[in-house]
């Protein structure tokens, strides 16, 4: 009985580790890096480093469990096609600016500083076809306000 409770223990523990880096390993992988452009109305454009959540896992997982997010850092979440979408920061340990940005690249909606760990609903109060997801208080400090422009290859330039 010995040998085998051992065994069971043993297979036990193998079973809780491999599940465990399951499910802690997404949290320290990276999604595809990037740059945008912030361009408020005053036009001094903004460089922002982003990691694109593109696959449904990332999505899902986006910026939960991370401890820090430098100022010039960022994630966004496409959709393609203009939808209403919704947000949450559930196992978001920082505070969060959303900036929900149409097919055009304008900023529809900010939620300026996303409470950590909160299931509340966040929604983009129109169809968008992104999300920008920054340090909270980013937009304050850096002047962006709905109606200013987000530059990247994913969203189109109004025609002149």
């Amino acid at each position: 009985m010995r040998i085998r409770s051992r065994a069971a223990h043993g297979a036990a523990l193998l079973f809780v580790a491999v599940i465990s880096t399951a499910l802690i390993a997404p949290a320290d992988a990276k999604m595809r890096i990037d740059r945008l452009w912030l361009v408020p109305a005053s036009g001094q454009e903004v460089p922002i480093d982003i990691e694109i959540a593109q696959a449904p896992e990332e999505k899902s997982l986006g910026l939960m469990f991370r401890t820090e997010l430098a100022d010039n850092e960022g994630m966004l979440f496409p959709y393609g096609e203009p939808r209403e979408l919704s947000m949450w920061m559930h196992n978001t340990y920082i505070p969060l600016d959303m900036l929900f940005i149409r097919p055009d690249g304008v900023i529809h909606r900010i939620e300026t500083r996303a409470e950590p760990l909160s299931d509340r609903v966040i929604s983009s109060g129109g169809e968008v076809s992104a999300v920008l997801e920054l340090p909270g208080g980013a937009a304050a400090r850096l002047g962006i306000k709905a109606g200013d422009r987000v530059r990247h290859p994913l969203f189109t330039a109004p025609k002149p």
